[in-house]
């Protein structure tokens, strides 16, 4: 009895940690990459990208910092190096979907977006 209890714990402990885990680790990646596109972190963004093995193609329709996507965000933060990465790395659809809610940022990420879009 003793033991039945113990594994049935055991298990459910396990379950419950499982589960609960990669929304914990999502809500880590959003934060941090909102966190280094806000300090024009391009070196650190790289750096975490490739550790955890993320692309932004990837993760960039997930991601919200204060109810704009990555690129909209950075363009409103004037970061130009983190933003200019996010371009690159993006299909040029949708950067020439974010084309009109970027002209309000920082000249030089606007200037990569449009050439981003006409290459």
């Amino acid at each position: 009895m003793k033991k039945l209890l113990l594994v049935s714990t055991i298990t459910a402990l396990t379950m419950t940690s499982i589960v609960s885990a990669p929304k914990a680790q999502a809500n880590n990646v959003a934060q941090s990459l909102c966190e280094y596109v806000a300090a024009d972190d391009k070196k650190r963004m790289r750096t975490f990208l490739k550790t955890n093995k993320i692309k932004i193609r990837s993760v960039f329709n997930g991601i919200e910092c204060n109810g704009k996507n990555l690129l909209v965000f950075a363009s409103e933060r004037g970061s130009v190096e983190t933003g200019s990465l996010i371009v690159s790395k993006l299909p040029k659809k949708i950067v020439s979907d974010n084309l009109a809610d970027i002209q309000n940022g920082a000249q030089p990420l606007i200037d990569a977006a449009n050439e981003r879009v006409s290459s």
